[in-house]
């Protein structure tokens, strides 16, 4: 089986790390694989640290001419697609050169498809024969977006457990940060972009203080919104308790540091960071959006709150930080629900796909 793996990203945030993930779980089965992957990002430079074959584009306008070479060179059994950049590229191959290779669709976002005109014409593509879906509840918006429904289906992002048996300091944060003992560490591991409302993780913060907390609060990531969450927090005069640590990649080690973990989105496709957090038994409190509620089921693997609503989730993290039967129940049922999210069972369900829609066994 030979599967060409489009990567249009200049960022690595989940969605790389799931191509990344299903990429070298392909190659242990056996799977040939190839990359056409956005030029100096830093999915080439995972390829070339892992000796992945690959190809760059800008994926810009014509840039549909680098993936008829790479396909007239790989000649591929399947293309899988994993964001609507490369999904536009393939669209604007078909149209010029009439490139019909059987088409695998990823969908991990949180907003209803596009109802323009090129839009429709890409997802009624006759070469697309599945779309893979990372929750149920995007996986219902495809369906309402598209004309063939019933190619619709979930796969589940997953996790590498493996990174999370090492023996770790449950101090790293605190003393990295200098928090002392006797204060909470309340966190969110995520891009600061906007469909994760840090907006409201720092309107939380400030009712969590107002209502007493003594706690530090941790924005752990960067992206687009970073000055402007730096600007709201300081407005709000948390600037001494909301730390901004910027982007901190060895997580397995400073996630058990955490008391709760805090993850505000009003959209978000699954949350990978939410499996981090329940693989290091941190109890979490989110908001209900997208495909959230399918893994942060309320009161057995965290607490689940309305998209946008502080009050509720300062009332939730208040919760957890009196009662530490609550959080370690919680913890304990995370724990379990996370042995079924590892990357191995995303790629198997995955591979299966492939060979159905290949007709192999």
């Amino acid at each position: 089986m030979k599967v060409l793996h489009l990567s249009s990203e200049t960022t690595w945030r989940g969605g790389e790390q799931q191509i990344a993930y299903l990429i070298k779980e392909s190659l242990m089965a056996g799977v040939d694989i190839h990359v056409l992957a956005r030029a100096e990002s830093p999915f080439v430079e995972w390829c070339q640290s892992e000796k992945v074959a690959h190809d760059t584009s800008s994926y810009g306008l014509f840039s549909f001419q680098d993936l008829v070479r790479t396909v007239a060179d790989f000649k591929p059994d399947l293309i899988h697609i994993h964001s609507s950049k490369s999904h536009g590229l393939v669209a604007r191959a078909s149209i010029a050169t009439g490139l019909d290779v059987p088409l695998i669709v990823s969908r991990r976002v949180d907003f209803p498809l596009k109802k323009n005109p090129f839009s429709r014409f890409k997802y009624g593509l006759s070469s697309i024969k599945k779309f893979i879906c990372v929750s149920e509840a995007i996986e219902a918006m495809v369906r309402e977006g598209v004309s063939r429904p019933e190619l619709a289906c979930t796969v589940r992002s997953g996790i590498d457990l493996s990174r999370f048996t090492a023996a770790v300091n449950p101090n790293e944060l605190r003393e990295r940060y200098d928090i002392s003992a006797d204060e909470k560490i309340i966190a969110n591991v995520s891009a600061i972009a906007p469909h994760k409302d840090y907006f409201t993780f720092i309107d939380t913060c400030l009712r969590l203080k107002e209502m007493g907390l003594k706690a530090r609060y941790l924005i752990i990531g960067d992206g687009p919104e970073r000055v402007a969450i730096k600007q709201y927090r300081d407005e709000k005069g948390l600037r001494n308790d909301v730390i901004m640590t910027g982007f901190i990649d060895d997580i397995p080690q400073v996630l058990p540091s955490i008391d709760v973990f805090l993850i505000s989105s009003k959209t978000e496709g699954l949350g990978t960071t939410i499996l981090d957090a329940f693989a290091c038994e941190v109890p979490v409190v989110a908001t209900a959006a997208g495909g959230i509620p399918e893994s942060v089921i309320h009161e057995r693997t965290g607490l689940l709150c309305p998209v946008g609503d502080s009050a509720s989730l300062a009332k939730a993290v208040m919760r957890i930080c009196d009662n530490d039967a609550l959080g370690a129940q919680l913890a304990q049922g995370a724990k379990t629900h996370v042995l079924s999210c590892s990357k191995e069972e995303m790629a198997a369900k995955t591979l299966a796909i492939y060979n159905e829609v290949l007709g192999l066994k």
